[in-house]
């Protein structure tokens, strides 16, 4: 039986966001490249340069950084009503439960915050995740980015 690498979580600093950004384009351009054409990855990805600029990060969002062997792997954040904004996990770390973790742990907060329901815009790639956790499809919707349409599925626990 192959071991799994251990991580831990840890809430995200200001000073992660360079490390967030770089993960953020990475796992769009490894991960969600079997779900989107290139020149979808290519818009999508390209936003990561944004990420070093946003300082709601740090705001209205409770956000989470999984870390294994100083790095971090994956990082989520949530707003106290409910909304789960990102939740990213490297290439290498898929499938370890760097994604379910975080979740948990995102969840819980909002719940603790009062939340009464969850939300979550989820990529081709990501709405299986959701499903399993009970989340439900509310919508499909296309986001446009740099003149590309990208499929999205609005889901709701």
């Amino acid at each position: 039986m192959e071991n799994k690498p251990s991580f831990f979580l840890r809430p995200g600093q200001p000073r992660d966001l360079p490390e967030l950004a770089r993960l953020f384009r990475d796992t769009i351009r490894t991960v969600n490249r079997n779900d989107y054409s290139a020149q979808q990855v290519d818009a999508w990805s390209g936003r990561w340069k944004t990420i070093l600029s946003r300082t709601d990060f740090f705001g209205p969002l409770f956000t989470l950084v999984a870390v294994s062997q100083g790095h971090i792997v994956g990082y989520g954040n949530i707003t106290s009503d409910g909304y789960l904004d990102h939740l990213y996990v490297h290439s290498r770390m898929q499938g370890c439960g760097v994604a379910t973790a975080l979740c948990e742990d995102l969840e819980r907060h909002a719940k603790s915050c009062g939340a009464q329901e969850l939300t979550v815009q989820a990529s081709v790639t990501a709405r299986p995740f959701f499903e399993h956790r009970g989340y439900r499809l509310i919508e499909e919707r296309t986001s446009e980015l740099d003149g590309e349409k990208l499929t999205c599925f609005w889901m709701q626990k």
